[in-house]
């Protein structure tokens, strides 16, 4: 198998390199694809196998069908033509022929339906989940909360974390989890019966994991629910399914499923670390500590739609650099972000009242902006939202 792998990537960097493009080895990918997959990706859960086996089923069922009616018709062209002397049936009708036709379309239909109805019912069945997060597609990243069970309370972002120059730049080595790798994956304990329910903050969303045999739209609006059991302890990756925008394809879900044990710790240090970034809203800042923090806060969560310049994108989202919203009063420019407006998501529930002063503070003071009221104080993103 190690040469096999070996041999494809070798003719992958001829290939480029006769391309005149830059070449580098193509492994598989941890919890994702595979190189050269041409099935499924290795199911983890009981739906997962059920889908797996429902596939070969009907393909099973398609071939025999195929390889039925068209050996019969290629059998009666090549036995029955004319240049063999045969005479074209004068039969009118025939109550056998079509007996046969209605009933054997009917029991194939069955066979498919009886085995898929199963799995369909068994995939909407959430209840007495042991673990129950909340998944909030937003363009172009996910929010994650953890609402009941073991974790109960934590919240995170889960971002893009596959370098830019990667992305920009053609002639970069990608990584093997190239566009599939975030910087908070969700973490589950194995042998649990998880429920995902998503929603949305602007568009249409999908959140899907093929190795779970879970795909659900996350509806603005709306709230839908899917779940899993993963029976092995693994990293397993998927995508947003839905096309939201122009940085769909930079929108990657990666699960990390690990004993009870190690989930436990984990809950311990995630909590633990929440409490360590909880700051006090009536903590005075300086305009510089502001600019710093809103500097990483605008690269995470603002900087796919507006850009790093701050120029946006043209007829899709607006640019900063020199809007009359941040150069003037300041408390439009706070309602837009805690609320939304249009594409712009609401941020009131994903960031801190910190993180939001944070943010609108750096948009303030960089590029060309030079606004007079260039400091926003947590406190007065707390008072915002009442």
């Amino acid at each position: 198998m190690k040469h096999v792998k070996r041999l494809q990537s070798l003719m992958l960097g001829a290939s480029l390199l006769a391309a005149g493009m830059p070449s580098w080895a193509v492994n598989d990918s941890q919890g994702g694809p595979a190189v050269l997959q041409l099935n499924f990706q290795t199911p983890v859960t009981q739906i997962a196998t059920d889908i797996y086996q429902l596939h070969n089923l009907m393909m099973g069922l398609c071939l025999a069908i195929f390889l039925a009616v068209f050996g019969v018709m290629f059998y009666s062209i090549m036995k029955h033509r004319k240049s063999l002397g045969h005479k074209p049936a004068t039969f009118h009708e025939s109550t056998s022929v079509e007996i046969a036709w209605t009933i054997v379309p009917f029991v194939i239909v069955i066979l498919m339906a009886l085995p898929a109805t199963k799995t369909v019912v068994a995939m909407k069945d959430t209840s007495n989940a042991d673990v129950t997060i909340k998944a909030t597609g937003m363009q172009w990243k996910w929010g994650y909360d953890y609402l009941k069970g073991e974790g109960q309370g934590i919240s995170f972002l889960s971002n893009l974390s596959t370098p830019r120059e990667q992305i920009v730049d053609s002639t970069k080595v990608k990584g093997d989890n190239y566009l599939l790798e975030v910087d908070n994956p969700v973490v589950v304990p194995v042998n649990r019966k998880v429920r995902i329910v998503t929603t949305a903050n602007d568009v249409i969303h999908a959140w899907t994991i093929p190795a779970f045999g879970v795909k659900q739209d996350a509806i603005p609006g709306f709230v839908r629910d899917t779940w899993f059991k993963a029976e092995k302890v693994g990293v397993y990756r998927g995508n947003c399914v839905e096309l939201c925008g122009k940085d769909h394809a930079f929108m990657p879900i990666v699960v990390n499923v690990v004993s009870d044990e190690d989930y436990k710790k984990w809950v311990d240090g995630k909590k633990k670390e929440m409490a360590a970034a909880a700051d006090d809203p009536n903590k005075t800042w300086t305009v510089a500590e502001l600019t710093a923090r809103g500097e990483k806060v605008y690269a995470a969560n603002c900087v796919a739609c507006h850009q790093a310049n701050g120029k946006g994108v043209p007829n899709a989202f607006p640019a900063l650099d020199g809007a009359p919203t941040v150069l003037g009063d300041k408390g439009p420019q706070i309602d837009v972000v805690l609320n939304g407006r249009k594409a712009m998501p609401a941020w009131k529930s994903v960031l801190s009242p910190t993180d939001v002063a944070a943010v609108i503070t750096y948009t303030r003071n960089s590029w060309s902006n030079k606004a007079k009221d260039n400091l926003v104080q947590p406190a007065e993103i707390v008072a915002a939202r009442k």
